[in-house]
């Protein structure tokens, strides 16, 4: 039983010499995005409303980043584990190119709709008065955020593939950079010291732009110069043309995972707007407590990350079927424990950590309670998580498609939206409720993977 679910040394040092660096870099920006979290929590509850809304926002757009570049990802990590650098670069450019339009259409969405969106949260029981003082910060922030749209892109277009191409250290030095450049310059500019203005909330969106900037600068000025170490990288701007088979294969097996984010982003939204309707105080609750959730889970989604990468790396080499399952399985296995470790310590710091936010008791009472809350649904996520990464790997993008946001647009979405409109349930019961569907997500994974239908190799 134990060689069936943990494997040797050999397979763990493979397995953390991916997940390391990816761990490290995701856990400091987690970090110091909590530190950051609690220095504008410190200038006041409206405050920390406004960014939070706009945070939503945001997310959508970057994880639309993240799933264009994971869908070329896919050949990124197979072309590698096969030796061909030439269909490296061609993934590369995709990526550049799909990424830069994301993020010009997410500025237009934020300078023309933006107002409008963040209303949207604005709607739940509350002072008049203080809805429009969030709305005024959420505004100032996002005025500013859209700058950073256009480096983070690019950023992520460079990490992603070094980090496929087995150079995850390189952006896991860059995010390390970036974070505390940003972490500085909060400490400067929202609360004004060293001489520099007081800033608050547009302060902080301030730093966060310098800090994507000194991100793509270190990930993108490495790899120009280490073209010996990223042979893919050479002439790489000195034409933008993608193999027209490859751009209809990347289209094809790659499209679903871009879609499959934003409709997952955007229903993660909606079920936070739906959060919303409950009362004004529900907004930064929810804030406090999916910052704590965050950096608990920088293990588990790490780990995706990790089975995605080992996992198209084994397929593209064309590893025999019982040593890719062998080893999906003990990764999975990895994935689990670590969101029930994690898990149980965010219920630990469930009853202080709210504290630290200066804000109402009711505010903190209820960040408590839903921190408990994720912390109990951290497994079952670690397992749907891993499992996504693994369908993924083997290009069933259409499956995590149907596994993903389909799941929570025809589950989540919709329960979320109609107990909040049509009961009076209160907002406790509601967040448990809809975190609880996880549970059946996991059969449905399960299942997929049992069938083995994502074990291919896509460079054949």
């Amino acid at each position: 039983m134990l060689n069936r679910y943990f494997g040797d040394r050999a397979f763990y040092r493979r397995c953390f010499a991916v997940a390391l660096p990816i761990i490290i870099q995701n856990g400091i920006t987690n970090f110091v995005s909590l530190l950051d979290n609690i220095m504008v929590g410190q200038v006041g509850t409206i405050p920390m409303s406004g960014v939070s809304i706009v945070n939503q926002l945001m997310f959508v757009i970057n994880l639309c980043m993240f799933g264009a570049s994971s869908g070329a990802g896919i050949f990124t990590a197979q072309f590698h584990g096969s030796g061909d650098h030439k269909g490296v670069r061609h993934t590369f450019r995709f990526k550049v190119l799909i990424c830069s339009a994301i993020a010009l259409l997410g500025c237009c969405i934020c300078i023309f709709g933006g107002d409008a969106l963040i209303g949207l949260y604005l709607t739940g029981e509350g002072d008049p008065k203080a809805a429009a003082e969030i709305l005024l910060y959420g505004q100032q922030y996002l005025a500013i955020m859209v700058w950073g749209f256009l480096p983070f892109a690019l950023s992520n277009a460079y990490s992603s593939t070094l980090r496929e191409t087995g150079k995850a250290t390189v952006p896991m030095v860059a995010g390390i950079i970036a974070v505390f450049v940003n972490l500085i310059l909060n400490y400067v500019l929202i609360f004004g010291h060293f001489g520099a203005p007081k800033m608050g909330v547009a302060g902080a969106a301030l730093a966060t732009v310098i800090a994507r900037f000194v991100e793509l600068f270190v990930v993108a000025g490495w790899t120009h110069l280490n073209a010996e170490k990223c042979p893919y990288i050479r002439q790489v701007y000195r034409s933008l043309r993608i193999p027209g088979r490859l751009l209809k294969d990347i289209a094809i097996k790659g499209m679903p995972l871009l879609i499959n984010e934003f409709l997952w982003a955007s229903g993660m939204a909606i079920m936070n707007q739906c959060y919303s309707t409950c009362g004004l105080d529900v907004v930064p609750a929810m804030n406090i407590s999916s910052t704590l959730y965050n950096l608990g889970s920088v293990v588990f989604l790490s780990m995706g990350n990790t089975v995605g990468i080992l996992m198209g790396q084994m397929l593209g080499a064309a590893t025999p079927e019982g040593e890719v399952r062998d080893a999906n399985r003990k990764l999975i296995t990895i994935s689990v424990l670590a969101g029930g470790f994690f898990g149980m310590v965010m219920a630990a710091c469930s009853g202080w950590f709210p504290h630290i936010y200066n804000t109402t008791g009711d505010v903190r009472h209820l960040a408590t309670i839903f921190i408990c809350i994720s912390a109990i649904m951290m497994p079952l996520n670690s397992y749907t998580n891993a499992t996504y990464f693994t369908l993924r790997s083997g290009g069933q993008t259409m499956v995590t498609f149907l596994f993903d946001s389909c799941f929570v647009w025809t589950v989540c979405v919709p329960l979320a939206f109609c107990l909040s409109h049509f009961t009076p349930i209160a907002i406790v019961p509601l967040y448990a409720i809809c975190q609880g569907t996880d549970l059946l997500k996991c059969l449905v994974g399960g299942f997929m993977l049992k069938q083995g239908k994502w074990i291919q190799n896509l460079t054949q």
